[in-house]
């Protein structure tokens, strides 16, 4: 099974993009992220074999969706643990026996304090998910742009203060906590010096390899001892016109 993530930083201008992501690929499933675009302004997906479950939120902002090959079965559209959240950011399904969820992590870094609170909270929240899920001893993947840098490694060197809410101790401090939990990180656990970045600004930066590896996959035990191969896509980030993130895949053994 093929699984991947990917946040296309506005699909009605990445759909082409996407398209080739899943000729070169063939994922069984790819998590989308910042879509920006209302559900009924999707665009049409063109790819034979693939459905798609799309999540807006109104006014453009935001956005996930995921694409599958066949069937899957939607289990969750948001995050629980509050409940006036209207933020398009969650999506969870179970494809082929493995609970799969898609997130738009907060980036923290808007709002002033609130917006830090946000993240964090809404970190909290994820935590409290993929406990919930892994006491039901079903198989647990948590794939898309986390918005956190996990260590100094996961960056270029002075490519964020240490105040930003991407390298912030209590982002890091309540990553560390969810991976506490039992839960692998895929480019890490097969890349453990050289963890390739996901994300470079626009401009020169990925040229010179200045980036973040802020997009992961994250698996239940169970998942990572299926755990075959995964890598980041940067032919879809040296494309013309392309998101300034890449996407993540990892394969997992039937």
């Amino acid at each position: 099974m093929r699984l991947a993530t990917f946040n296309v930083n506005s699909i009605r201008r990445r759909m082409p993009h996407l398209g080739r992501f899943l000729a070169r690929h063939e994922p069984d499933l790819v998590f989308l992220q910042e879509t920006k675009c209302k559900d009924e302004e999707f665009p049409a997906l063109e790819a034979e074999g693939y459905s798609l479950r799309a999540i807006g939120q109104h006014g453009g902002r935001n956005g996930v969706a995921v694409v599958g090959r066949g069937d899957f079965e939607v289990v969750a559209e948001a995050l629980p643990g509050e409940e006036d959240d209207s933020q398009a950011r969650f999506i969870a399904v179970r494809k082929d026996g493995i609970v799969a969820a898609g997130i738009y992590l907060p980036n923290g870094n808007s709002g002033g304090e609130e917006g830090m609170a946000y993240k964090w909270r809404w970190m909290d929240r994820l935590r409290h998910w993929a406990a919930s899920q892994l006491d039901g001893f079903e198989p647990l993947v948590i794939l898309g742009d986390y918005n956190v840098c996990p260590t100094d490694h996961d960056l270029s060197p002075g490519a964020l203060p240490p105040t930003d809410a991407l390298v912030h101790p209590e982002s890091r401090a309540r990553w560390r906590a969810l991976t506490h939990l039992g839960l692998t990180d895929a480019l890490l656990a097969l890349h453990p010096k050289d963890a390739p970045f996901t994300y470079w600004d626009y401009g020169s930066a990925f040229e010179q390899n200045r980036g973040l590896r802020i997009d992961h996959a994250l698996l239940s035990a169970e998942l990572a001892e299926r755990l075959l191969t995964c890598g980041v896509d940067l032919t879809a980030r040296s494309e013309e016109s392309p998101s300034d993130h890449a996407p993540v895949w990892i394969d997992l053994a039937d």
